[in-house]
């Protein structure tokens, strides 16, 4: 059935779409249902096959050396982001420490002065051979100016995969005539790794990037918990409409040229059912932040921020104080030490899975979807009566 777009009018000068966010959609039970045990969630990217489908976000609070090491023992991906402290400082304890530390008043300056430290190219190829040199998947992520810059040092220190990030990531960026951009299409071509790129919320941009050689694509402009994007500019599309578009994209893509570029959720997925939800919408795979930085494990120790935070200019992140909860393999393996949703990841996918009967990933991406704003004030309804101690 063809889509028809319905437009909202908003007053006399403008129109709008009607948008889904994560509270407002449920999943709807199948005809028949699956043990778990017969479930795979396994899911490639850039030819790299992996058993669970979740990143953890290139943020300095979340992915270091050993965490990337960590996942990818799992059978998950970490991904390092290599324009943070991490290529700033040698030795990064004691500026987590100081990040930590700080007052609420006092961190946007802090963060402005840390990350004003310049970038060392041999700390890039340090912290990829670090990865490297214990079997694991090297996933790094670099901004489209620094992927201009360190795009081959990253190739040649033998990383895997290179994400190139940025708020909003488009194939037309238009500049100063004194100012050079990235030629996304030239620049997938010359790297011998895969490139994913992100972020995109639109199935225009989403398809441009395809034709430009993208091994995956980030959906998503700030939802998150530790990005003010949507606060600061404005900007942004509620996941699951965003999903769905650039599923849409991927779809029309492989349907022309036989090419399969995974969708990849990333943002304000918090609990598996976010997952779940993800999936059923069209994604591949979620990029993960808060969930990971609860663990014990985690850099941040129990702190998270935004990759934008210390921006010079207009900071669009913020610290938020996420504690820890347990280890890595607790938040996505299990076994789960709380039942809010936020321990054993891939447990509660394998469940609803089951539950949904769909056996794998592009079978959890068929599922129904149904609108139900309702759930939210089910939900508000409930911890209501649980302050109350009226239990159920």
């Amino acid at each position: 059935m063809e889509y028809k777009n319905v437009d909202i009018i908003i007053g006399y000068g403008k129109k709008a779409r009607r948008a889904y966010g994560m509270n407002e959609i449920a999943l709807v039970p199948g005809t028949c249902t699956l043990d778990p045990a017969l479930i795979d969630t396994s899911w490639s990217i850039g030819g790299i096959k992996r058993d669970i489908p979740i990143l953890a976000s290139a943020m300095d609070g979340v992915v270091d050396v050993k965490m990337a090491n960590l996942l990818s023992d799992l059978g998950a991906i970490g991904v390092l982001n290599l324009e943070g402290i991490q290529t700033r400082y040698d030795d990064t304890t004691p500026i987590i420490e100081k990040i930590a530390s700080v007052g609420k008043t006092e961190f946007v300056e802090l963060m402005q002065k840390l990350y004003a430290e310049p970038i060392k190219p041999e700390l890039i190829k340090k912290r990829i051979e670090n990865i490297k040199s214990s079997g694991s998947i090297a996933a790094v992520s670099l901004t489209p100016l620094g992927a201009s810059k360190y795009g081959k040092i990253v190739a040649d220190s033998g990383a895997d995969l290179l994400f190139v990030q940025a708020t909003v990531v488009s194939t037309n960026h238009l500049t100063p005539e004194s100012i050079s951009s990235l030629d996304l299409q030239q620049f997938c071509k010359d790297m011998p790794i895969p490139v994913v790129f992100g972020n995109c919320v639109t199935y225009e941009v989403a398809l441009e990037l395809m034709e430009a050689g993208a091994a995956g694509i980030l959906v998503g402009i700030g939802p998150g918990a530790a990005c003010t994007s949507r606060g600061v500019l404005g900007i942004g599309v509620p996941q699951p409409t965003a999903i769905a578009d650039c599923a849409a994209a991927r779809d029309e893509y492989y349907k022309r040229t036989g090419v399969y570029t995974p969708i990849i959720a990333d943002g304000g997925i918090i609990t598996g059912g976010d997952i779940c939800k993800c999936i059923a919408c069209g994604a591949d795979s979620v990029m993960i932040g808060s969930p990971v930085a609860r663990a014990v494990e985690a850099p941040g120790r129990g702190y998270h921020w935004g990759m934008a935070t210390p921006s010079p200019v207009l900071p669009r992140g913020t610290r938020i104080n996420v504690g820890t909860t347990g280890t890595i393999e607790e938040v996505l393996i299990g076994p789960a030490k709380l039942d809010d949703g936020t321990h054993n990841l891939l447990g509660a996918l394998k469940t609803s899975m089951s539950t949904l009967g769909a056996q794998n990933i592009k079978e959890m991406q068929k599922v129904e979807v149904v609108i139900a704003p309702s759930l939210l004030t089910e939900g508000k309804v409930y911890q209501k009566a649980q302050q109350l101690g009226m239990g159920k």
